[in-house]
């Protein structure tokens, strides 16, 4: 299970260093072999762990955003 959990991050990371190399790569600049070999992995990874690693990269991201926004406007703040 703690496995897992590493494999998801590794996935989360990978799929951020992917997406600033595409972002580089759109704009006509050159890639550094990392960035290239990033790319490669992220393109070959599976559908379905691409799916996990964005699902949790969203999940991530609208909990921490739904409790924050929860304790900035929730009812115990006084105007």
């Amino acid at each position: 299970m703690a496995e897992d959990s590493a494999e998801i991050f590794d996935d989360l990371y990978l799929g951020v260093r992917a997406g600033g190399a595409l972002r580089k790569q759109r704009r006509g600049e050159e890639l550094t072999h990392e960035e290239k070999e990033a790319l490669s992995r992220w393109q070959r990874l599976s559908m379905a762990r691409k799916a996990a690693a964005i699902g949790a990269f969203a999940f991530g991201t609208f909990g921490l955003g739904f409790t924050l926004g929860g304790l900035v406007f929730g009812r115990w703040r006084r105007a």
